[in-house]
């Protein structure tokens, strides 16, 4: 997935990963997600970009990704970070983060 980030946000979105909430990443665990990481870079258009992955290890996205969406705790998180994004034109409907197609995988 990838997000732009507002330009003078970059320090702040750095600085709130820096100590993610323990209920967030609980709450993300709980809902099917691991190996998540999400990478920061300039692009040459000279703005700073988020690019995220995570692996599912769940049977029903949609729902967890309902049931963190509706959690209290992940909702004030969001409500800290989401103003530090710029989402792209490019995202399909009811997306954030635009999603990115798999061109390639080696396991």
């Amino acid at each position: 997935m990838v997000i732009r980030l507002q330009p003078d946000k970059v320090d702040e979105y750095v600085r709130l990963h820096s100590a993610v909430w323990p209920s967030v990443l609980a709450r993300i665990t709980d809902c099917n997600l691991r190996n998540y990481s999400i990478f920061l870079q300039r692009l040459d258009d000279g703005r700073d970009y988020l690019f995220a992955y995570f692996e599912y290890f769940g049977v029903d996205f949609a729902a967890d990704m309902a049931r963190m969406a509706a959690d209290p705790e992940t909702q004030r998180w969001w409500k800290l970070t989401e103003p530090c994004q710029d989402p792209l034109a490019a995202r399909a409907p009811g997306e954030w983060w635009t999603s990115m197609r798999e061109v390639f995988h080696h396991a």
